[in-house]
């Protein structure tokens, strides 16, 4: 085992640079490992090589690519994977798994969570049923330091600078939306608009959820969307009620631009830039991690009910999130509407987390 600084120092972010512990395994060692559908996984990590290849602009910047992964994008794009086994010996060729961990020693040091894109509905007008606003990015975004926090937004602090591209039932539906980063909209016209990440206040990200854990309100297995939503309903959205007031203690406040959608099958765009895949896709820290690289997470996951089962996917970074911090932490998409929303609402667990390092800059054993 050994400790190895990644990425380097250009990676964004303001945080100072952080060890990362890796411990060099073989793909032998990663349980069932053969049992997953590489072929899946190949075609989703060829999505996030036609991004590194193409030198696209993703929507949140994250630790730029190396040579070796730039390297090995344009050899998987000319790869003709047409089954599983031609897909993973692609993978063991061209990859070296490290188990990734905070401190030494630790094995499923991983933490997992969940998420989703929610669908709800909406107006492309204020009406008396749509009354809460998701708001356009400003346009004085990069030019205040430092731009109101969630509580100013709402009281009105940046009314000239950030129209409002779609109205929502309520400021529940707005938070979540932000929350999740994305989400689908139906139109009382039957129209289906995407929202899709456009920016942020830069304000820290505060857990809701574990507030009212933390102070008795919900008991932590109780814990879910719905009640959470519920809970905030029940205790008032208006200035001065505790469900608003609760929801100002998380700061951060996410702006959206808005898309017509033509593609209903298909995931929202994550912060590479690329349209994300169930149980495929996950988020991770940008200023660590680079988009497009492989991660092999092994739990015992409630993924497909309420019992928890054996989860061993390999997964493609593809996106990030403000709440997503520190190298063995991992997000995993579950796909759009309520039934993803309820299974990722229920992911909080530990895991492994293991990083699939280009092999041509793979860290000595």
């Amino acid at each position: 085992m050994n400790a190895t600084a990644f990425p380097p120092d250009s990676a964004p972010g303001t945080r100072d640079r952080r060890e990362l512990w890796l411990s060099r395994l073989s793909f032998a060692d990663l349980a069932d490992f053969g049992q997953d559908d590489h072929l899946e996984a190949f075609q989703v990590f060829a999505r996030s090589c036609a991004a590194i290849a193409a030198k696209k602009s993703p929507l949140r910047n994250a630790a730029p690519a190396t040579p070796a992964l730039n390297a090995i994008a344009k050899a998987a794009l000319r790869q003709e994977a047409r089954e599983p086994a031609q897909a993973r010996r692609f993978f063991e060729r061209h990859f070296r798994p490290y188990r990734v961990s905070a401190c030494a020693g630790v094995r499923n040091a991983g933490f997992l969570t969940g998420y989703y894109e929610p669908i709800v509905e909406g107006s492309s007008l204020r009406t008396r049923n749509f009354t809460a606003p998701v708001r356009g990015r400003p346009d004085n975004l990069n030019a205040v330091a430092p731009y109101p926090d969630r509580a100013a937004i709402e009281a009105g602090a940046i009314d000239r600078h950030s129209a409002a591209i779609v109205w929502l039932r309520d400021e529940v539906e707005v938070f979540l939306a932000q929350v999740q980063g994305s989400a689908r909209v139906r139109l009382t016209d039957g129209g289906l608009l995407r929202l899709t990440y456009a920016g942020r206040n830069d304000h820290p990200y505060t857990s809701i959820g574990r507030i009212l854990i933390d102070t008795g309100e919900i008991a932590e297995a109780d814990m879910s969307l719905a009640a959470l939503k519920q809970w905030i309903r029940a205790h008032g959205q208006n200035p001065g009620d505790a469900g608003a007031a609760l929801m100002r203690r998380n700061k951060s406040y996410v702006f959206f631009t808005l898309h017509q959608e033509r593609e209903p099958a298909s995931g929202p765009i994550g912060g590479q830039g690329i349209s994300l895949t169930a149980l495929r896709s996950i988020a991770v820290d940008r200023a660590i991690w680079t988009y497009g690289l492989p991660f092999w997470i092994a739990a015992d996951l409630p993924w497909r009910g309420s019992c928890p089962s054996p989860f061993r996917r390999l997964m493609v970074a593809q996106d990030t999130g403000s709440a997503i911090t520190g190298p063995a932490r991992a997000d995993i998409f579950f796909g759009s509407g309520d039934d993803a929303g309820a299974r990722a609402g229920d992911i909080r667990h530990a895991g492994d987390v293991v990083v699939l390092l280009p092999a041509e800059e793979a860290p000595d054993p």
